[in-house]
């Protein structure tokens, strides 16, 4: 398959998923650690939210790995 019929293009979607999944995990850990060095003693509030958000973005990022790799 070549990336002219269309179906390279998928490929390029889920690289682009993956990509922005990361970048958004990322961020969240980031600013949760930023958060947790600010206010310690709601570490645990903090952590909670992050994992939450995390979560969520993994499962949208997850999707759309499985809907391109169904879709030929």
């Amino acid at each position: 398959m070549d990336i002219t019929t269309g179906a390279g293009l998928i490929y390029v979607g889920i690289g682009l998923a993956v990509l922005g999944v990361g970048m958004g995990i990322g961020k969240i850990g980031g600013h949760a650690m930023d958060a947790i060095a600010r206010q310690p003693e709601q570490a645990g509030k903090i952590q909670g939210a992050m994992l939450i958000a995390a979560g969520l973005i993994e499962g949208a990022g997850l999707i759309a790995i499985i809907f391109g790799a169904f879709i030929k």
